[in-house]
C-alpha cells in the first residue's frame, strides 16, 4: 500500500524510508544497512522473487520502529519503550543490478563489503536463496577461515549444481568449515535421504523442526551460535522464510504445512541479532507476487528486518 493510503501521526512514526547509505556524512556510521539482492534466475521453482525487495520496503511502512515494555522482564530488555530509530541508525544501500550469475555475484560481494565499511551489520533482501553465497562471502571477506553459518530453513541447500538449492554446499566448497554450520528447522518430506546423509557426513549440526517444539527460540539460537561462532569469526544468518508454516508464508514456493510459527521465526531472528558475532543476514525465498491478498508473507519478512534491528538495540 502506498504511503498516501496510510494514516499519519507525528507521535506514531513509521519504519522504513531510511536514508541512503551514500548520504552518510564523512565519518558517520550506521548500525544496519539494507541491500536488495533480487536474484531469481537459478531458482528450482518458478518465482518472481526479484519483486520482493521493493515489496519489503513498502511493507516496512506499516510498522513503527518501537519496542514496548515487557512487564515480566523475561526478555531481558529495558523497562521502558525503546525507539529503534534513535538507537539503531539504519541506511538503505539500494539494489544490486542483475545479481544472478558470476558477474552479479561479484557485484553483490563487492557491495556487501563496501556497505560493511560504513555499517556495523547488513541484511540482504532477497531474492531467492542463491543470494546467501555472495552475501555471506562479501561479509566474511578474509575471515572465511573462522566464519560460521546459521540457517533457518526447511531444506539442507546441499544440492549439486548452482541454484537456490545449493548455497550451503557452495559455501563449503568456497572454504567454510561445515563443523561451523547449524541448520534450524530442517523438515521431513522436504529433503531427500541422500542430502540428509550428505549433511551428516559433512558434520553439519542439524536441528530438526520437531526438536523446536516446547523450546525457547532464544535457547535454540544460543546453542546454534555457540557452534557457528566457535572459532570467533563472523556469523552469517540465512533466513529462508519457507521454514515457516504455509499458513503464514504462502508466498514461499517451497513452504509446507507444519513449519515454524511466525512468532518462532521472529524470536529466532531477534535472538541471533543480539549476538555481536552475527554481522550479516539474508531474507530469502519469498515471491511477493504470489502472496495472499493480505500480504502476510511479505509483512512477516518486514517484521524480521525490525526484529534484527531490535536485536542490535538490545546487545
Amino acid at each position: 500500500m502506498a504511503d498516501a493510503a496510510l494514516s499519519h501521526d507525528p507521535l506514531w512514526p513509521r519504519a522504513g524510508a531510511w536514508p541512503a547509505l551514500a548520504d552518510l556524512a564523512p565519518g558517520e556510521r550506521a548500525a544496519l544497512a539494507l541491500l536488495g539482492v533480487p536474484a531469481h534466475r537459478t531458482s528450482l521453482s518458478p518465482t518472481n522473487a526479484h519483486e520482493t525487495p521493493a515489496a519489503l520496503r513498502v511493507a516496512l511502512r506499516r510498522y513503527s520502529p518501537a519496542l514496548v515494555p515487557d512487564r515480566s522482564g523475561a526478555r531481558g530488555e529495558a523497562s521502558g519503550p525503546i525507539d529503534l530509530a534513535a538507537l539503531v541508525p539504519i541506511v538503505d544501500a539500494g539494489d544490486i543490478h542483475e545479481p544472478d550469475g558470476d558477474a552479479g555475484e561479484a557485484r553483490t560481494r563487492a557491495a556487501v563489503a563496501a556497505a560493511l565499511v560504513r555499517a556495523d551489520s547488513l541484511i540482504a533482501l532477497g531474492g531467492d536463496n542463491s543470494v546467501t553465497v555472495a552475501t555471506a562471502l562479501g561479509a566474511w571477506g578474509d575471515d572465511l577461515g573462522t566464519a560460521g553459518l546459521v540457517t533457518i530453513d526447511a531444506h539442507y541447500d546441499l544440492r549439486d549444481g548452482v541454484s537456490n538449492g545449493s548455497p550451503v554446499r557452495r559455501l563449503i566448497e568456497a572454504g567454510l568449515d561445515p563443523a561451523r554450520i547449524v541448520q534450524i528447522g530442517i523438515a521431513d518430506f522436504a529433503n531427500s535421504a541422500a542430502y540428509a546423509r550428505r549433511a551428516a557426513d559433512l558434520g553439519i549440526t542439524v536441528v530438526h523442526r520437531d526438536e523446536l517444539h516446547g523450546r525457547a527460540p532464544a535457547d535454540v539460537m544460543a546453542e546454534a551460535l555457540a557452534v557457528a561462532g566457535a572459532a570467533g569469526g563472523p556469523v552469517h544468518l540465512d533466513v529462508d522464510v519457507d521454514a515457516c508454516d504455509r499458513a503464514v508464508a504462502p508466498a514461499c514456493p517451497a513452504s509446507v504445512p507444519g513449519g515454524l510459527a511466525a512468532w518462532e521465526l521472529r524470536a529466532l531472528v531477534r535472538a541471533a541479532a543480539r549476538d555481536p558475532r552475527v554481522r550479516s543476514a539474508d531474507l530469502v525465498e519469498i515471491d511477493a507476487t504470489a502472496d495472499a491478498p493480505d500480504g502476510r508473507t511479505v509483512r512477516l519478512a518486514a517484521l524480521c528486518v525490525l526484529e534484527f534491528a531490535a536485536g542490535l538495540a538490545l546487545r
